[in-house]
């Protein structure tokens, strides 16, 4: 992934906060073919669990067939995103020398891919997701809910996925490269058009004095 030095996020606090933020990321792996070299992807939700991303895909699925295990599969993990229109830049008045541009927040996580086919570890990994998802619910399902045969034929469709984690590479470009004036104004217009991406930019741990524009 493309890191321009202003935008590079490195702290693991703020890398799992990003990991965490995002509900379906991308699992993307290369698969062993005969005929041609190729990767496929499946967008699923993965859960961090110290050192490693756990989930689980069809078992219908041909990523986990056709694996590769010699080569790393990677996860893309996206943040808060959005449009920032020149209008919104102190410059534009100043002296017109200003484009659009995105803001987004991204991780790609690199690790070694571990299938697992044992239904009692395909069922703690369902039930942990399914308890990170209805656990704010006032009134959450429980995989315990349903019958227990139901439970044990909708397991055999899937496989788990464990991702080891290698390398993890991560990415804020939220107008750290601008000047105080440019990126309070970014900030002024995403409150009205992306309260969300606003937000995310007036938190202290994005940004330090140092990083902006003098």
């Amino acid at each position: 992934m493309y890191v321009p030095t202003p935008f590079a996020e490195d702290r693991p606090e703020e890398i799992q906060a990003i990991i965490r933020s995002c509900s379906l990321p991308v699992l993307i792996s290369l698969l062993k073919d005969d005929r041609v070299a190729r990767m496929t992807a499946t967008h699923l939700p993965l859960t961090l669990v110290d050192d490693r991303l756990v989930g689980h895909i069809a078992r219908a699925n041909k990523q986990w067939k056709l694996l590769d295990t010699a080569v790393e599969s990677f996860a893309i993990f996206s943040g808060v995103d959005g449009y920032v229109s020149p209008s919104y830049y102190a410059t534009k008045q100043e002296t017109g020398r200003v484009v659009p541009t995105w803001n987004y927040e991204a991780v790609h996580v690199y690790g070694r891919l571990e299938i697992i086919e044992d239904p009692a570890r395909i069922l703690e990994i369902v039930t942990n997701l399914t308890n990170r998802f209805e656990g704010a619910r006032k009134a959450p399902w429980k995989v315990s809910d349903a019958p227990d045969d139901y439970v044990a034929m909708q397991l055999k469709a899937i496989v788990g996925v464990v991702l080891h984690i290698t390398q993890t590479i991560g990415v804020r470009k939220l107008s750290q490269n601008k000047t105080a004036a440019d990126r309070a104004g970014v900030i002024a217009g995403e409150s009205h058009d992306n309260p969300a991406l606003a937000r995310q930019m007036r938190s202290p741990s994005v940004i330090s004095p140092s990083a902006i524009t003098k």
